[in-house]
């Protein structure tokens, strides 16, 4: 896997220490306000999570991992998505989602080695037609305060659409943040897959949703995932569950309350809907409260 880098500092552990990770799934454009709220949500209760050993990011998550780790508070970072004087620019894309999930869904079925399924998906991604790289890392650059990587301990991932292999990005993958983001952002048939060095990267949700498989070893995780795909993933985020638990970690998982969903519902059940900031932002913020005891002793036992 590449640029995956020993993670030492963050799995040193003590008796009196256990190691933390915060998980963040995709979920489109709804998927980053939604993680937002959650988070600004627990912290407002008195969790705040950003003192976790790991954050690690998928597509939508991706942006919101390098949003909290960039310096901000959380309360800035919700009024970027409830202002519209603050939010981003954003685009509308009008994929053809029921030819998305046909075509994947036929990508799944081929079989093969979880490499061969995903060198079909990127071959997808690199044949359709989208906008422009320049013009999707405009966005993305637009998202984030902060363009350099923290110190934090970040990983973001993506899938090589060449190789077909799975991809962590960190602080020492000597690649900028931006293109990192848009990597694992670069949803098929949505936006272009990204260039980075010789290579081509698509979304990270496409071999799973939060890749939580990934924060093996860490103790206690917890996972905000806003979306469940309509056509196959690799491994399920259940699957991934139960083998971390096998493993001794303790996890909870925030998924969208009925409220959320509604709203999701009524925009035609469209993540990539910009207008849905603010409502997703507020409705996280709200749902927050009823999962802040179960977070807490999560994170703070």
């Amino acid at each position: 896997m590449k640029f995956l880098q020993k993670r030492d500092q963050q799995m040193t552990k003590t008796k009196q220490q256990q190691t933390k990770a915060l998980v963040l799934g995709g979920g489109g454009i709804a998927g980053i306000s939604w993680e937002t709220g959650i988070l600004v949500g627990l912290a407002h209760a008195g969790i705040d999570v950003r003192n976790a050993d790991l954050f690690l990011g998928t597509s939508a998550g991706s942006n919101v991992a390098a949003q909290i780790t960039s310096g901000l508070s959380l309360d800035e970072l919700f009024q970027r998505q409830v202002d519209p004087a603050l939010q981003a620019h954003e685009l509308a894309p009008q994929p053809d989602f029921a030819k998305m999930v046909a075509d994947f869904t036929h990508a799944f079925e081929e079989g093969g080695t979880h490499s061969e399924i995903m060198q079909r998906m990127g071959a997808l991604a690199l044949a359709a037609p989208t906008m422009s790289e320049a013009q999707r890392r405009e966005v993305i650059a637009s998202r984030l305060p902060v363009h350099s990587w923290p110190e934090s301990p970040l990983e973001i991932v993506a899938v090589d659409a060449f190789s077909g292999e799975r991809t962590i990005f960190t602080r020492e993958s000597e690649v900028e943040l931006v293109d990192a983001v848009m990597a694992s952002s670069a949803v098929p048939y949505v936006w272009p897959p990204t260039t980075v060095n010789q290579s081509r990267y698509i979304d990270g949700g496409c071999y799973s949703m939060a890749n939580l498989d990934l924060a093996a070893g860490f103790d206690k995780i917890l996972v905000l995932q806003p979306d469940i795909p309509p056509f196959a993933i690799l491994e399920s985020l259940e699957e991934q569950i139960e083998r971390l638990q096998r493993e001794g970690a303790q996890i909870e998982v925030i998924t969208p309350d009925e409220a959320m969903k509604a709203a999701l519902a009524a925009a035609g059940g469209n993540a990539l809907d910009p207008t849905l900031r603010g409502i997703a932002a507020n409705l996280g913020r709200e749902q927050s409260q009823h999962e802040a005891a179960r977070v807490a002793a999560l994170w703070h036992k």
